[in-house]
């Protein structure tokens, strides 16, 4: 029987969102240097919160559960009731969303994943908060800027928005034409991974983007700590149709096409066959510009004084 406490539960995202938000920049200012960076507690009864943009029924989804059962018995799921692709950080604040109980310590949520995870560390788990927040895994790579849309990237980064170690993990695709998904690579490599992470030390204030290569797991080139690139060639596709009525509509996606990344980017270690792990952080202030606009757009003694 669904539980009647998610069935119909109109939830005030605006309020909450702003509540994390707030503590979060408190959480930013109060911070010192010693307990920026610090080890994982360890994963003895870790508490996982799962989530995706794929949906709740994704296949992806399915593989990223059965990587975390491999490290903790205490899992939570809270993903799309359909597929979010592409979402980035969305909220939604101009409809309620609704949680849908559909297994224990499972989830169906109408909203986006930002929402799934605002909601799954702030409403719907109980008892102990999550340890970990997993994304994923994605069906398709998110490298590059890519991850500026994900909404696999965007739970993860609520996640650590909210201040929960968060990690989101993708498997790429149409490296090999002809060839299906190998769902088995994120499968046989994902735990590994995540296990390592756990061991090492990483700022606050900082996701863990995870990438395999579209290789079947003993084919896998190693594993590469990468910085994101930027593809040299746009890879978007818009596809014109007409309607019955005459109307126009549009289909948008990507092409498949290689560009010719820099080593040590994330472009470069998928497209040879290697794990990427990329650390990404929330601040896009390009510094060297912002230098640049100091100097073209100086500050009076009084405006430094805050007078």
């Amino acid at each position: 029987m669904l539980n009647a406490r998610f069935r119909l539960m109109e939830c005030r995202i605006a309020r909450l969102a702003e509540k994390v938000a707030r503590d979060a920049r408190a959480k930013v200012l109060t911070a010192s240097p010693v307990s920026a960076c610090r080890p994982f507690r360890g994963l003895c009864n870790v508490r996982i919160l799962i989530s995706n943009d794929d949906g709740i029924h994704a296949p992806g989804l399915a593989v990223l559960e059965t990587i975390a059962a491999t490290l903790s018995d205490d899992i939570w799921i809270v993903a799309p009731e359909v597929e979010r692709s592409g979402a980035s950080r969305a909220l939604t604040l101009s409809e309620p969303v609704r949680i849908r109980e559909v297994g224990p310590q499972r989830f169906a949520c109408s909203g986006t994943p930002t929402d799934c995870v605002l909601l799954g560390l702030g409403e719907v788990v109980t008892g102990a908060r999550p340890d970990l927040v997993l994304s994923g895994v994605n069906r398709g790579q998110n490298i590059a800027e890519d991850v500026s849309v994900s909404g696999t990237v965007a739970a993860a980064v609520q996640g650590m928005q909210m201040g929960v170690r968060s990690m989101a993990l993708s498997q790429a695709l149409n490296f090999r034409p002809g060839q299906p998904i190998p769902w088995e690579c994120a499968a046989a490599h994902g735990a590994g991974i995540i296990r390592q992470l756990l061991n090492a030390p990483w700022p606050d204030g900082v996701v863990m983007n995870i990438n395999f290569p579209d290789r079947l797991p003993g084919d896998v080139a190693g594993v590469e700590a990468t910085f994101q690139g930027f593809r040299d060639e746009g890879i978007n596709h818009v596809d014109a149709r007409e309607d019955l009525r005459g109307n126009a509509y549009y289909w948008i996606g990507y092409k498949s096409k290689m560009s010719a990344p820099p080593v040590g980017s994330d472009l470069r270690a998928v497209y040879e066959g290697r794990i990427s792990i990329t650390p990404l952080h929330i601040d896009m202030t390009e510094h060297a510009a912002l230098t640049a606009l100091r100097a073209a757009f100086p500050l009076t003694q009084k405006e430094k004084q805050g007078e």
